[in-house]
């Protein structure tokens, strides 16, 4: 099966365009109340502040773009962001007989994918994705894949 968010990459970048915009509006227009006008007293700082917040929000709440591929022998995740320098892009491929277990936390609006993946090494390793900008119909999508990949796994054993 194959889960991609991809195509929704344009709309991220406007919002986040949008979001840089209206913080140079507030700074623009905190720096004329200040200097110029002198109207709104200490409720100009909200000028600079709540576009700040909502572009933090946007920044914490995780990579935009997550990749999913289980067709074949290996499973394929690829999580990045959608400007390139903001953090590293996560991109791991495994074979399916190594999977475990997985858990998908929810957290108000922040969503985490976490894989148990055997390993020679340690024993097993977890692996952490953001998978927050999928939708309910994606995300439950996901699940019943890797339940039967998961299922599969505990039958072999």
């Amino acid at each position: 099966m194959r889960l991609s968010n991809r195509n929704k990459a344009p709309i991220y970048n406007f919002v986040n365009t949008l979001l840089l915009m209206m913080l140079l509006g507030g700074i623009i227009a905190f720096l004329l109340e200040e200097y110029r006008f002198n109207i709104l007293g200490v409720e100009s700082y909200l000028l600079i502040i709540t576009p700040l917040i909502l572009l933090i929000f946007f920044y914490l709440n995780g990579r935009q773009i997550f990749e999913y591929d289980s067709d074949g022998e290996a499973i394929h995740f690829r999580n990045r962001n959608i400007i390139p320098f903001l953090s590293k892009a996560l991109s791991d491929e495994f074979p399916k007989y190594k999977l475990i277990k997985y858990d998908v936390i929810t957290i108000f609006y922040v969503k985490r994918l976490y894989l148990t993946i055997s390993s020679k090494n340690s024993g097993s390793t977890m692996l952490k994705y953001e998978i927050s900008y999928l939708t309910k119909k994606e995300v439950n999508d996901l699940k019943i894949s890797l339940n039967k990949i998961v299922k599969a796994n505990k039958e072999r054993r």
